[in-house]
């Protein structure tokens, strides 16, 4: 069953602590529909069968459950922003689908062992501080034959780069680096037991936003949890805070394939899909 809460040092309390802050601020709905249709291909390769019991890990305001759910499966989604398991439920219930959405945490989750079919998480558990306790949990609720589905951004795409940007500015939590599940060589070392298949694709998903790129990152700035925290971090530097400012939009105008006034960059993840053995 999942660790009791009473387990964790004081020091590991407070980054939890920090880290569902972090989440809660915000709004990552906004984030999340600038790539919900990359979400929903994710979720289409699965060819989930109606029926078929699925747990959405870090499931956010629904980006990945919501179209599990349309295709017929059973879904639970579970989050530890109470905030966007509220938008979850909301999302679900205005178009009429019945899932269930639990505040929880992804290094402890509450369901018992072998009780799901598929167990997803989209750019979710990876942001998790002990990726051996999330690695765990989401193989428990794993039923044997069942499949684990992960999307993870690589270290070197464009939502790594941005992450060690705002890293460069402001030093990230004391956890290894959420972008390793990106790695397949970390990844196939993290699911070396109890997998029978595991399959490693590089895949492109793409940010589309109906502004400019110095729009775009005022857009994350306000909407984004990390990177609010970052900016918050450095109000007492302005000048600081306006290089981070400078050189985020610079990366978006970089990547932006868009020639129209408007937005559009690609990033790169890891899919990562292992059979439960």
């Amino acid at each position: 069953m999942s660790e009791p809460k009473t387990a964790l040092t004081p020091e590991l309390e407070a980054l939890k602590t920090k880290l569902r802050a972090t989440w809660m601020a915000g709004d990552f709905e906004q984030i999340g529909k600038s790539y919900a249709p990359g979400a929903a291909e994710f979720i289409a390769r699965l060819d989930l069968k109606p029926g078929e019991k699925v747990l959405d890990v870090a499931c956010g305001a629904g980006n990945t459950a919501i179209p599990a759910a349309r295709a017929g499966a059973i879904v639970t989604g579970v989050d530890i922003a109470p905030n966007l398991v509220e938008q979850a439920r909301r999302n679900a219930q205005a178009e009429g689908l019945n899932c269930q959405f639990d505040e929880g945490d992804a290094e402890a989750l509450s369901y018992d062992d072998g009780s799901f079919d598929t167990v997803v998480t989209m750019f979710g558990a990876m942001f998790a501080p002990r990726p051996e306790k999330a690695a765990e949990e989401l193989m428990r609720v794993c039923r044997s034959g069942g499949r684990i589905a992960m999307a993870n951004w690589t270290p070197t795409g464009f939502a790594g780069q941005m992450f060690k940007l705002m890293a460069s500015y402001v030093p990230p939590p004391n956890m290894p680096p959420p972008v390793l599940w990106g790695d397949e060589a970390v990844v196939s070392e993290r699911l070396d037991q109890g997998i029978s298949d595991l399959q490693l694709t590089r895949r492109l998903i793409t940010f589309n936003y109906p502004f400019s790129p110095k729009e775009v990152v005022e857009h994350f700035r306000h909407f984004f949890g990390p990177t609010q925290k970052a900016f918050d971090t450095l109000a007492e530097d302005q000048e600081k805070q306006a290089a981070l400012r400078r050189d985020l939009e610079n990366l978006w105008a970089e990547n932006n394939l868009a020639t129209d006034g408007t937005t559009s960059a690609q990033s790169e993840y890891l899919e990562v899909i292992a059979r439960r053995a």
